[in-house]
């Protein structure tokens, strides 16, 4: 009895995943044509349909979703015994596909990844920015194979590891009312000079859960795409903003016009976490640079 390949199966995944042949056959690195014949034949070996196709669209039939979910589960099985076949190859080595949000890559990378690649220096490190929402898309599509978030978020049936948390402060013009004295209360804020990163982005959220003004959201007088657009505008006195606790002491605010207060709301703000899929197979990677991650913060790197 003739059995399905690994790479049909990896090319139905990817087809039913992004229901597009071309983008399916980018993701698994060969040409349209050659995924195309792939699942002719795995159709034609099953003896069923398993894509609607179309000019415009591709759809998966019933039995195409349920054999897609069943070769997710041999792919995973498949990855799982090149896993266990390599456990005597270093640790964090090879390659690894890592997401992070904007919120956190300038602050965080360049303060850990020295240490990081001086301890694995087989670890061939791939690095990919974007909003959470779109880097828990990639994880569950398998384009990622870990990525660093910020908590709360809601991540469906990933898996996480907090490895840092940090406060909020508030970053005011030089001269502000509110820029000399100890950490400030929420109903100080005035919600017409609040400067917010745009809805997305979850330091937006999280800056205002953590003050309790969710009604801030609505009045903010500018919503930008990102931090530094935010602090040039503070520095340049057209409003105030929330900063997270690792961008204090960066590049970021080399600015002399600008001055920071605590928020006085119990912290923490926001949890750092590494994120995964719960299927995958190199978790102890995973679990072994969430604690080097966890280690060098807390040591100052």
């Amino acid at each position: 009895m003739r059995l399905p390949s690994i790479r049909q199966l990896q090319y139905l995944q990817a087809v039913v995943s992004l229901r597009h042949f071309a983008q399916a056959a980018e993701r698994c690195h060969v040409t349209q044509s050659t995924l195309s014949t792939g699942i002719q034949e795995l159709e034609g070996l099953l003896g069923a349909q398993l894509l609607e196709r179309s000019k415009r669209k591709v759809l998966p039939t019933p039995l195409g979703l349920a054999m897609a979910d069943k070769a997710e589960q041999l792919l995973s099985l498949a990855a799982q015994m090149v896993e266990e076949a390599q456990q005597d190859r270093p640790l964090l080595s090879g390659p690894l596909r890592l997401g992070v949000i904007p919120t956190i890559g300038p602050f965080l990378l360049p303060q850990v990844l020295p240490s990081v690649r001086e301890r694995f220096p087989q670890l061939e490190l791939y690095l990919v920015e974007a909003e959470s929402a779109v880097l828990l898309k990639k994880l569950e599509e398998g384009d990622l194979d870990c990525a660093i978030f910020a908590l709360p978020y809601e991540l469906g049936r990933m898996e996480s590891q907090v490895f840092a948390s940090e406060t909020f402060w508030v970053a005011l013009p030089k001269g502000h009312r509110l820029a000399s004295g100890g950490p400030i209360a929420p109903a100080q804020l005035v919600d017409d000079e609040l400067l917010l990163l745009e809805e997305g982005h979850c330091l937006r959220d999280h800056a205002l859960s953590a003050c309790h003004r969710r009604d801030l959201q609505q009045k903010a007088a500018f919503q930008g795409t990102s931090l530094y657009t935010l602090i040039e505008m503070v520095a340049g006195g057209q409003g105030i903003t929330f900063l997270p606790n690792m961008a204090v002491n960066s590049a970021l605010m080399q600015h002399k016009d600008i001055e920071l207060r605590p928020l006085a709301e119990a912290g923490p703000h926001r949890e750092l976490a590494l994120v995964w899929r719960k299927e995958y197979y190199r978790k102890v990677d995973l679990e072994a640079l969430t604690a080097c991650l966890s280690e060098l913060l807390e040591n100052g790197v």
